[in-house]
């Protein structure tokens, strides 16, 4: 697949995320505020994790330009439902969370203050960071790269800790957000094997009357 069709499809799905967020910041209500758990106190604040954090926005790219090319589509497609769901749940029940002084002269905390600034504060339930992560790591995992599957695995793994870590998000909408993409990328996979069945069955059909029609002509 050709570079610009790689980056068409990624403008599409990463686009339609942008639209679901922005979409929350202007809508949403009053939001509720979302408690930490004992699993969130067990990853204790820490600036430094925004360069892990911010890692995330290499790792989408780099999955659009490197999976296989029948993977892009359907990579687009599932962050696309993402966005729907998710620009519903945050005008529908924003939610935000309590978010920890950022201690001066500490590593990341000038970057971390200017995402912040940048960022909304609310849209935390579900984590889109999680379920893009989620979806892009799935997309560059293969059994013909095993190596970079693991590495792959890894660094999402890693951005998934920097997110309580930076509280960007708790582990209750971390979780969430890997579900959606969990469920985004599997309902549009299995819609893309129904497509294929269908598109496939015709073309099936017609070989099979066509060459019985031959078989017929060749015994008389």
């Amino acid at each position: 697949m050709p570079v610009l069709a790689r980056l068409r499809f990624m403008l599409l799905g990463w686009g339609a995320v942008g639209v679901a967020y922005t979409t929350g910041r202007v809508l949403s209500g009053t939001p509720t505020l979302l408690p930490e758990t004992a699993l969130d106190r067990l990853i204790p604040f820490n600036p430094a994790g925004v360069w892990l954090y911010l890692s995330f926005f290499l790792l989408v790219p780099l999955a659009f330009l490197t999976t296989d090319a029948a993977r892009v589509p359907r990579l687009a497609r599932a962050m696309q439902l993402c966005a729907v769901v998710s620009a519903v749940i945050f005008v529908l029940w924003p939610t935000t969370l309590h978010y920890p002084p950022i201690p001066s002269g500490a590593a990341g905390a000038s970057l971390l203050d200017g995402l912040i600034a940048s960022d909304s504060a609310q849209n935390c339930f579900p984590s889109l960071h999680g379920a893009l992560t989620l979806l892009c790591v799935a997309a560059l995992c293969s059994r013909r790269r095993p190596v970079a599957s693991v590495l792959a695995v890894l660094w999402g793994f890693g951005i998934g800790w920097s997110v309580i870590q930076t509280r960007r998000h708790l582990a209750i909408d971390l979780g969430a957000g890997m579900l959606l993409g969990c469920a985004s990328g599997w309902l549009v996979a299995h819609l893309s094997r129904l497509r294929d069945r269908r598109a496939t069955s015709p073309a099936a059909s017609s070989n099979a009357k066509a060459a019985f029609e031959t078989e017929l002509e060749s015994e008389s």
